[in-house]
């Protein structure tokens, strides 16, 4: 599915056309795609809130499939090995951020399906390592979810510094939350939610949140740490409300709507923080991956074939999904 040109996702802006299938370079290898998993950062691709990269560009950044061919030099991976492509591509290496561990920073990163073609598509290229081993007890359609939902989730969720036995409230229930959600339980971590919508209420209580609710004013307790998922600046003086002395807030989208001023005394006195999250490192992932086996984390999918995608992500703007959409590529 071919983006040519940033638009609505109501106009039906994805094209089911032909493209040459491309060729791994040196250290890259090519996998053929099972599934890719659909996500808000696609869409703000594809609508144009992050501005344009590369056109035409192939989108999707949660890709499973098998390596296919590898690249001059490869030696890591194999071929019929299972693997992910997540959304951070490649870093420079060299630069402060990376000497010092923190590759999300790079000022060089390059990003799947927005800087290079991703995987909405039979196949799809990536450095052999930058791609992620993936563990045996997820199925692809579990797994697709990890390399982005899970993990920016994953990230927000360390970003938040929830203390031991803490409690930690999500502020909206899509992708990212439904994973977040079984790692903060697995934990022992007290969970409360806020999301408008009553199916993600009635759903996030069934998998053990201690409470649900639609209004950040009805939160019952104050909380140690908060992850915003929705990209509304409008939240965040209330959620800081929320928040008790020494509280941190954690924000986990690429793209947000203005904030709205606050007050110190109210929103930020008694050592209250706001920290945002920038894409994740590969050591994040790795531990993510680690960490959801042994928890047993299932994330919540509905699947859709590849030329469906506008449909797909249509129904991810207006929350008509529960957990995370997966478009199914091949066999």
């Amino acid at each position: 599915m071919v983006l040519t040109g940033q638009a609505p996702i109501e106009t039906s802006p994805l094209s089911f056309i032909e493209v040459p299938t491309p060729e791994p370079g040196p250290r890259e290898v090519r996998v053929k795609v099972s599934v890719c998993a659909i996500c808000r950062t696609d869409l703000h691709v594809i609508e144009g809130d992050l501005p344009k990269a590369k056109m035409p560009i192939i989108p999707g950044h949660q890709v499973v499939g098998v390596v296919d061919k590898l690249g001059a030099g490869s030696q890591r991976l194999t071929i019929g090995q299972r693997v992910g492509i997540a959304w951070l591509r490649e870093t420079d290496g060299s630069c402060r951020f990376c000497l010092r561990g923190h590759e999300n920073l790079c000022e060089n990163a390059r990003f799947t399906g927005y800087h290079a073609d991703g995987g909405y598509a039979e196949y799809a290229v990536a450095r052999e390592d930058f791609v992620y081993d993936l563990p045996e007890g997820f199925s692809d359609e579990h797994a697709a979810p990890l390399l982005c939902a899970g993990l920016i989730g994953y990230r927000s969720l360390k970003r938040a510094s929830v203390p031991d036995g803490g409690n930690l409230l999500l502020i909206g229930f899509g992708s990212s939350a439904h994973i977040v959600i079984q790692i903060a339980l697995f934990r022992r971590y007290k969970v409360f939610v806020v999301t408008r919508s009553e199916n993600h209420r009635r759903l996030c209580m069934e998998m053990g949140a201690a409470f649900a609710g639609e209004r950040l004013d009805e939160v019952p307790e104050k909380m140690n740490s908060a992850i915003i998922f929705a990209p509304a600046g409008d939240l965040i003086p209330p959620t800081m409300e929320t928040l008790d002395r020494g509280g941190i807030l954690s924000l986990a989208g690429i793209h947000m709507s203005d904030i709205p001023a606050m007050e110190y005394e109210r929103h930020l006195f008694y050592e209250r923080e706001i920290r945002t999250v920038t894409a994740n490192t590969r050591e994040d992932g790795r531990e993510l991956l680690a960490e959801a086996a042994i928890a047993g984390v299932i994330p919540h999918t509905k699947t859709y074939a590849l030329n469906e995608a506008n449909q797909a992500l249509m129904d991810l703007k207006s929350d008509r999904i529960n957990g995370t959409g997966i478009l199914r590529v091949g066999s």
